[in-house]
């Protein structure tokens, strides 16, 4: 639809004016024989009703519309208009050519794109910022992307890489709601919820494991073998947040002090049977984390839990 004849200064050339809309052309086509001139969205509109030309009637279709002449565009471009926001309180009045760049910063704009300045910093149109809520808004946007996720979980392998952009997104939200802890303490509530949430169903995922020689552990694994269990990690689920504190506690001079040494592990060999391990899928490599092993002894726990990776003997 074209550009109402009232918001211009200056007295409009017929030639100017849409034969549909009556108003001032709006982004022109052109007939390709009669080279009557319409807005862009009124003709392709008529055309869906009848394939002829409004004025005389000559055939048309919609692949056969061109572009107006370069004179036509000129004159359309001098005329001054006023601004879509002046029942808002602008008074501007502009070319029309520098309409769409006026309007991208018109200060009277209802529907102005601005950061939010509470916390989140999501874009937000302006008129709405009066009701925004960062944590409503942000907890929405995350139980949709969850639900994209779990959706997408269900579908064919083709669909791979959408599912890895969903993960990253999500990782995304995830991250802002940490960066924003430092000014909100419910929403460092809501985080640290979210995260155990998302480690313990990550927990509750593995297999049991059976280790049936705790003298095949390795202590000091090399850097290859580490790249290779947190690859797994990552591979089984395991949150982001905890895969880097797990592969911390992966080697001996992480371990609490009842696992330490080799003499402490020799004399607490015993309590060992205790732990409750969940596997590391297709590795010879157990988790043992805090929040299922309350039961254990101080000097045999870490927080969030242990990687003990074994030469052989886990089952």
């Amino acid at each position: 639809m074209g550009f109402e004849l009232d918001r211009f200064e200056e007295d409009v050339d017929e030639e100017l004016i849409c034969p549909i809309c009556s108003s001032v052309l709006e982004d022109p086509l052109q007939a390709p024989q009669c080279e009557h001139a319409f807005c862009s969205a009124c003709i392709h509109e008529w055309l869906t009703r009848q394939p002829t030309c409004p004025v005389d009637r000559s055939a048309i279709t919609p692949n056969q519309l061109k572009s107006v002449p370069r004179i036509l565009r000129n004159l359309l471009s001098r005329l001054t208009i006023s601004c879509d926001n002046k029942l808002h309180g602008c008074l501007v009045i502009v070319k029309l050519d520098a309409l769409p760049s006026h309007l991208q910063d018109c200060e009277f704009n209802p529907k102005k794109p601005v950061h939010c300045d509470k916390g989140c910093g999501l874009i937000v149109p302006k008129d709405e910022m009066k009701d925004h809520n960062c944590v409503r808004e942000l907890r929405s946007t995350m139980s949709q992307m969850q639900q994209k996720f779990a959706d997408l979980q269900t579908e064919s392998l083709e669909q791979k890489i959408q599912l890895t952009e969903q993960k990253r997104e999500i990782q995304m939200l995830k991250e802002l709601l940490r960066s924003m802890r430092a000014s909100s303490s419910r929403l460092r509530e809501i985080q640290t919820t979210m995260e155990t949430e998302d480690m313990v169903r990550w927990v509750n995922s593995l297999q049991p494991a059976r280790v049936t020689r705790w003298g095949g552990m390795i202590s000091t694994p090399d850097a290859v073998l580490q790249a290779v269990i947190k690859r797994a990690l990552i591979e089984s689920g395991c949150p982001s947040h905890v895969v880097s504190e797990l592969m911390e506690n992966a080697h001996e001079r992480k371990w609490p002090n009842g696992l330490n040494t080799l003499e402490t592990r020799q004399l607490n060999r015993r309590q060992y049977e205790n732990y409750i391990t969940k596997r590391i899928p297709g590795k010879h490599a157990v988790v043992v984390m805090s929040c299922e092993n309350q039961h254990m002894p101080e000097e045999l726990m870490v927080e969030p839990g242990l990687v003990i990776i074994f030469a052989h003997g886990v089952e």
